[in-house]
């Protein structure tokens, strides 16, 4: 191929914010797939946008050599799935599975033809086991003999960029830009390319990409949601997370929760991280989440609350893997338990779709919503059930 292009899978804010930039710096034509016509035309009239930096001073980013095709033109996407150079994807759990078909054939396109080998495909998503979810869609989509496995390079990823919401008005002003944290380091999984790791600058590919996504899930995740959940608990009038956590105490407990969450993971991945490793990585963090610039608020960080309480997501997740060490998570399990008392709003006043289920659950009993939204089986998790509930109770 005489030119670099790499196609993304979803025109939203990692994928512009994160991925494009990474790649459209390193000399990459970037090429997304989206459904929003509108962001599609915008994006072909001005063939760049830009990536506003919030740091200590703001930083504008353009990126060039950008176009884009409209995810439901399907001779299109599977076109440029047919020529790119990689292939990276950010829709969404949710979506994976409408783009999968499309992109199949795609796949089988390539291989098809002779001129392109295999393809790597970067999954820019916030979930675990991410490259078994698609292997197994790719699979039901995919003739029996094609060579998934050796043709196709599933990338799974530890997505650390915070990226806050804009206001209505911001994105009136230039509906392309994208706001940001200065944070550039996309870890990704080493032995899941099929081709040389590209030569971008910002890529952190590591041997065990599992450690790498539990540290994210389970500390940076898990603190994130701490500070929203308990700062909205002891400050139910604040709008951004810096405000909360401008308190000793808020800060004090969300470090608890991800430290102890830190000794499980060290218990498990003893050869990928050290003490020091977390400690500094959990202060950085902390630094992170109070950056005013961003602007980041408790509404974005803590809403959909189904999903953050889920029985593998940031808290459920982890106190999972505690309980038949006999590690204590009672750190965890409190943040977790602040969840129940969370209803921040957007900048119109509106809560979050999936928070209005969640109250609607609650209205069902605890015993219920524990087991719908947690996993937690009344009968057979009885103990840790009896916990969650004393814990929330306390609080009323």
């Amino acid at each position: 191929m005489e030119k670099k292009s790499i196609l993304i899978f979803g025109a939203g804010k990692i994928g512009r914010s994160f991925i494009g930039q990474l790649f459209g710096l390193s000399g990459y034509e970037v090429v997304f797939s989206d459904i929003d016509e509108e962001l599609v035309s915008l994006l072909n009239h001005e063939k760049s946008y830009a990536v506003v930096i919030k740091g200590d001073k703001e930083e504008r980013i353009t990126i060039s050599n950008v176009r884009a095709i409209n995810g439901t033109n399907q001779e299109a996407v599977t076109e440029e799935v047919k020529n790119t150079s990689i292939i990276a994807v950010s829709v969404g759990k949710n979506a994976l599975p409408k783009i999968i078909p499309t992109l199949a054939k795609g796949l089988i396109k390539r291989f098809q033809g002779s001129e392109n080998g295999p393809v790597d495909i970067i999954i820019a998503e916030n979930m675990r086991s991410a490259n078994e979810v698609i292997y197994k869609e790719l699979k039901d989509n995919l003739p029996d003999d094609f060579p998934l496995h050796d043709y196709v390079g599933l990338v799974e990823t530890s997505i650390g960029k915070m990226v806050p919401l804009m206001t209505a008005g911001e994105i009136k002003k230039d509906p392309l830009s994208v706001f940001a944290e200065p944070y550039n380091q996309l870890i990704l999984d080493k032995k899941g390319f099929r081709n040389e790791v590209p030569d971008v600058m910002g890529l952190a590919p590591k041997e065990n990409i599992r450690a790498w996504v539990d540290r994210k899930a389970f500390i940076h995740n898990l603190g994130h949601a701490t500070a929203a959940y308990y700062g909205f608990f002891k400050y139910p009038g604040s709008t951004y997370l810096y405000e909360v956590l401008e308190d000793t105490h808020v800060i004090e407990f969300t470090r608890e929760a991800m430290l102890q969450s830190a000794a499980v993971l060290l218990k498990i991945y003893p050869d990928d991280f050290t003490p020091r490793d977390l400690s500094v990585h959990i202060e950085d963090l902390l630094f992170r989440f109070r950056n005013r610039s961003l602007k980041d608020t408790l509404f974005r960080v803590g809403q959909d609350i189904p999903r953050k309480l889920g029985p593998d997501d940031r808290f459920m997740g982890i106190i999972r893997l505690a309980i038949p060490l006999r590690m204590p998570y009672d750190k965890i399990l409190e943040a977790m338990s602040y969840a129940f008392f969370f209803k921040a709003t957007d900048e119109n006043g509106h809560r979050s779709e999936q928070d209005i289920v969640f109250e609607k659950l609650l209205s069902q009993g605890i015993d219920y919503t524990l087991q719908k939204v947690c996993g937690i089986d009344p009968v057979f998790d009885q103990e840790l059930a009896e916990k969650v509930k004393s814990s929330i109770n306390v609080k009323r």
